[in-house]
């Protein structure tokens, strides 16, 4: 599933393409993703012009002004910036035409993505009322993080998971943070101290950051706006290498799941 970086990556490609230009056409070819496509959508967005394109967690936002598109690429979704002429393909389901003669093009083959009209404050739609804050963002450290972990019994890799503690952190990011930081996956978030979370929390930025700048993880569907992948793949410490040496100190990773996912430690370096 693309993650933040992912999601961060694609909503830098499409910004410039798309912001202050006019939709002349919506093109519905599949409704049925993992929420219908909001039937009104062609009619609410054609004429309209396109304000700004956020991002909230894994959520992108491309706001008009009698409301916001959210979108999710789900697990396999990208959006692609392209001529008006150019043909559909099998899993292109939803085109929005401009003006100048380009569309933004949603594909998504195995339709767990999402696109809704929300008229109202977008903030408030149940998909993101309840979730933390932006891991990037100036309201999220190590503080924040101790104080939400105390007395929890969660391990602290799911915890940092958890998008009502803190957005976007997912599997392949929280390995690497976690092993940034030296801290073991199966910890209890109640038994860490404050200054191993300010070193968790720095780690998050740190590991987030630099995916954003390679360009997102290359994950198996998914395509930035340029239908590239992204290059983060290749630098990752743990994940994905469960078996090989670790790079600090030369032990072998192991791997274990916990809470259902993946997980990939150095035994030594994390504790």
């Amino acid at each position: 599933m693309p993650e933040l970086p992912e999601v961060e990556t694609t909503r830098c490609g499409i910004e410039p393409h798309i912001v202050d230009k006019t939709v002349t056409l919506v093109i519905v070819r599949q409704s049925a993703l993992r929420w219908p496509v909001s039937p009104t959508l062609a009619e609410e967005l054609t004429g309209s012009s396109i304000r700004s394109v956020d991002r909230r967690g894994k959520y992108l936002l491309l706001s008009a002004a009698q409301g916001t598109l959210l979108a999710h690429l789900g697990m396999s979704g990208s959006f692609r910036v392209l001529p008006a002429n150019t043909p559909a393909g099998k899993h292109d389901h939803v085109d929005i035409c401009f003006a100048d003669q380009t569309l933004l093009r949603f594909n998504d083959p195995r339709r767990f993505g999402c696109l809704l009209w929300v008229a109202d404050e977008v903030a408030q739609h149940a998909l993101l009322s309840r979730l933390g804050p932006e891991p990037l963002g100036e309201h999220f450290n190590g503080r924040y993080l101790w104080q939400q972990g105390r007395g929890r019994r969660t391990p602290v890799k799911a915890f940092i998971m958890d998008s009502h503690v803190v957005v976007g952190v997912g599997n392949i990011y929280a390995n690497e943070a976690l092993y940034m930081a030296g801290i073991h996956p199966r910890r209890a978030a109640g038994r860490i101290a404050l200054a191993r979370f300010e070193k968790l929390s720095t780690a998050i930025r740190r590991v987030l950051q630099k995916a954003i700048e390679a360009g997102g993880t290359t994950l198996r569907d998914f395509t930035n706006s340029n239908g590239d992948p992204g290059y983060f793949k290749q630098s990752l410490n743990v994940y994905g290498r469960s078996g090989e040496p670790c790079r600090q100190c030369g032990s072998l990773l192991r791997e274990i799941r916990l809470c259902g996912r993946s997980t990939v430690y150095c035994s030594r370096c994390q504790n």
